[in-house]
């Protein structure tokens, strides 16, 4: 089993950070916007996007990332940026893309959390329920616009066609399918449905999105070395000093 990858920009949990002066911003939830605590939002609400995104892809190591972002609203004393874009580049030529507004409250998405976009329609995710749009695929090129005869942009809309159905679906929260899923695998002694495996890639993925922004950078991923392939430097940003008289574990 692979040890989990500990990085100066994702959470430390058990790990001793340096310390420092007790502030409001430090406090319950807002902890998450110091990186020697957390990684903000692509560390907190990203590795759960992650892992039902690489659950439906069918791939859950990067092949490249890189991030833009910044505290462009909140004037406080937080590290992480308060609006982000991160992306990354997954096998099969797709696209990952995930996006933090800190600065205000309305969500990113119309219909959902999640959406894949494909050629043949969209799937919208919620955390208990889906709906799929299809793509609406023309039979004919988009006439040349006139000034004086719009009749033929009205008939090119007519004979569409779609080759996905609408469809929708509800479930129960996720959260307790995952709690319930957990508790019977204490019994059972079976892995549960997001193993640590599964929760390391996830969480891979969200720091090495924070590493590109920190050093603004295009990252190739090599996810089997757990080393980045194109940028040195970066690969400082793996491991971070420890709080004496603690040692990182050999």
């Amino acid at each position: 089993m692979r040890t989990r990858l500990r990085t100066s920009t994702g959470k430390r949990g058990w790990d001793p950070p340096p310390r420092g002066a007790t502030t409001r911003t430090r406090a319950f939830y807002r902890f998450r916007w110091f990186y020697d605590y957390s990684g903000g939002q692509v560390t907190n609400f990203g590795v759960h996007y992650l892992d039902m995104i690489h659950w439906a892809l069918g791939h859950d190591m990067p092949l490249a990332v890189t991030a833009m972002g910044g505290k462009f609203a909140i004037a406080d004393n937080r590290e992480v940026p308060d609006t982000l874009e991160a992306m990354w580049l997954y096998p099969g030529n797709t696209l990952v893309t995930f996006s933090q507004y800190n600065a205000s409250a309305a969500p990113a998405a119309l219909r959902g959390e999640i959406e894949f976009r494909g050629t043949k329609g969209t799937l919208y995710l919620t955390g208990s329920g889906y709906e799929v749009v299809p793509e609406v695929l023309k039979q004919v090129e988009f006439p040349a616009r006139s000034p004086v005869d719009r009749a033929k942009e009205r008939a090119w809309r007519g004979g569409v066609k779609s080759d996905a159905e609408p469809r929708k679906g509800a479930g129960k929260d996720g959260t307790l399918l995952h709690a319930r899923n957990f508790l019977d695998c204490v019994r059972s002694r079976q892995s549960c449905n997001c193993d640590i495996e599964l929760g390391h890639r996830d969480t891979t993925a969200a720091l090495i999105a924070n590493i590109a922004h920190q050093t603004k950078s295009y990252l190739e991923w090599d996810a089997q070395a757990e080393r980045f392939t194109n940028n040195a430097a970066a690969n400082k940003h793996l491991r971070y000093q420890y709080r004496k008289p603690y040692q990182f574990p050999s």
